[in-house]
């Protein structure tokens, strides 16, 4: 049985095509694992509070050193981490803004990103050799963008600091299983964006 955490991103909320994979990928997963548990993360439409001061100080303090006082500034982080420790799937649905992602789920990541929880140093000394704590997961990430060509070697791939960022950071925390599918093309609508849609409707088929 698997725990699925699905994410969403997206400040739509009627209109949200990245809402739309995500239901769509829910729906059909649901009817090939009955068994499964959903669990949701709302990171579009609820605030979730960026990092600070007091963030940073709790943070970085070593494990055999931590009390409760010093650790209040990540008690809601840790309740997130937590949350996304207990799943082996996650199912991220984002729109690009600005070639970028929604700052809500950049929010969302900062309070992820923790040291000697979802990643570590691999000699424990700070020198860019990253180990992801996180084992055994599997993420999909559904994306929805304006234009087209943000794939690898293609046209605006130098502009997609999008699926290519989360691809990064959630392989720092461990991920290395990311399946990535994108609805491009919103921005043009009519015919161009019906052929997208049609397109990633049947590769949601296969998965």
């Amino acid at each position: 049985m698997n725990k699925v955490l699905i994410i969403n991103a997206s400040v739509r909320k009627e209109n949200s095509h990245s809402r739309r994979l995500t239901q769509l990928f829910e729906d059909k997963w649901k009817k090939k694992n009955p068994k499964d548990i959903f669990t949701y993360q709302e990171v579009g439409l609820e605030e979730i509070p960026p990092i600070n001061e007091k963030w940073i100080a709790s943070a970085f303090i070593r494990p055999q050193d931590r009390t409760e006082k010093n650790q209040s500034g990540v008690a809601y982080s840790n309740q997130l981490v937590e949350e996304f420790k207990m799943h082996n799937i996650y199912v991220i649905g984002t729109p690009m803004y600005n070639w970028s992602i929604p700052s809500g789920l950049k929010s969302y990541i900062d309070q992820l990103m923790r040291i000697n929880e979802t990643w570590k140093f691999r000699s424990g000394k700070p020198d860019g050799n990253y180990m992801g704590l996180l084992k055994d997961k599997k993420m999909f990430i559904f994306s929805s963008r304006g234009d087209s060509g943000y794939g690898e070697s293609e046209k605006n791939a130098h502009m997609n600091f999008q699926t290519t960022y989360l691809k990064f950071v959630f392989g720092i925390m461990g991920i290395e299983d990311i399946s990535i599918l994108s609805l491009d093309n919103e921005e043009f609508g009519g015919e161009l964006f019906e052929n997208s849609k049609k397109e990633i409707y049947k590769k949601m088929e296969q998965i």
